[in-house]
């Protein structure tokens, strides 16, 4: 008897039944999160249009890759898949470079004007892209860059949140770091580079997760200046889908294509999870 006293009188036992509320809770809101994924999946695999049909089910009774195969035979999606994948690589490692000086120079580096340029910086997040849309075209159309991956790739290299989170990251690295580089005769570009840079592991992983992820899901401005079929991106030639005549079943059409798309941001955000996680801790961004 006493021993079943002191095991019911264990801090433990008494928590045990909110720790299975917060899992069962925890679990509940996965599912919630990942049905979603799960229902683009059955919705490429339904055959012909149950994926339009008033009746729900879980999955298809008769699953089938027909979506995938017809989809992929008439469409150029390769040719899609090819412009998302070269404007978001190529303008996520020019985003990155550029957030990483822009943040170093604004942490470490003291000029006149340096606080009124940091928060002008910050006032530009609050301007929503339909108040810059018509000025930034007329500047692409100018250079004749319309139609061009260039012209979806210049106008977002500047990231005003990249240079947010690098500057707050670089206030963090040590000042006497730089300061051993410099007595060694060491210049700035060296100093930056071999000194600093080696420290921002886990910021480069931040930038490169949330700027691949933007870009590869940027819609509208990638809509206003991108024109033929064969040079869209995979977000704006899904929104072309919806109304194609050649699909008996539109909608199991792009759900066979935003499966295929997915697969890039799941593989980038495993290669870089550990370093978004450090990244995220050490600016304290939540």
């Amino acid at each position: 008897m006493a021993v079943l006293e002191t095991r019911a009188l264990r801090p433990g036992s008494r928590r045990r039944p909110g720790r299975w509320l917060l899992v069962a809770g925890l679990s509940a809101l996965a599912i919630v999160m990942v049905f979603p994924l799960y229902w683009m999946i059955v919705s490429a695999l339904a055959p012909g249009g149950q994926s339009q049909s008033s009746t729900f089910t879980l999955f298809p009774a008769d699953p089938t890759f027909d979506n995938y195969a017809q989809v992929f035979a008439t469409q150029p999606v390769w040719r899609w898949l090819g412009n998302s994948a070269l404007i978001t690589s190529v303008g996520t490692a020019l985003s990155v470079v550029v957030s990483l000086m822009a943040g170093y120079a604004l942490a470490k580096f003291r000029f006149r004007g340096r606080g009124l340029l940091y928060a002008a910086f910050l006032v530009t997040i609050m301007i929503p892209i339909q108040v810059t849309i018509v000025p930034s075209f007329l500047v692409v159309a100018k250079l004749g860059l319309v139609d061009s991956p260039w012209a979806v790739i210049l106008p977002t290299v500047f990231d005003v949140v990249g240079i947010f989170i690098a500057r707050q990251f670089m206030l963090g690295v040590p000042d006497a770091l730089m300061e051993a580089a410099r007595l060694d005769g060491a210049g700035e570009f060296q100093t930056f580079f071999r000194v600093v840079l080696p420290t921002c592991g886990p910021l480069v992983g931040v930038l490169v997760i949330l700027g691949f992820m933007t870009r590869w899901n940027d819609f509208l401005w990638p809509l206003v200046v991108l024109q033929g079929n064969e040079n869209l991106t995979v977000p704006v030639a899904l929104s072309t889908l919806t109304n194609n005549p050649a699909f008996s079943s539109p909608w199991g059409a792009v759900m066979a294509i935003a499966t295929v798309t997915v697969l890039p941001l799941l593989v980038v955000f495993l290669a870089f999870q550990r370093q978004f996680v450090q990244g995220i801790a050490s600016t304290g961004i939540k």
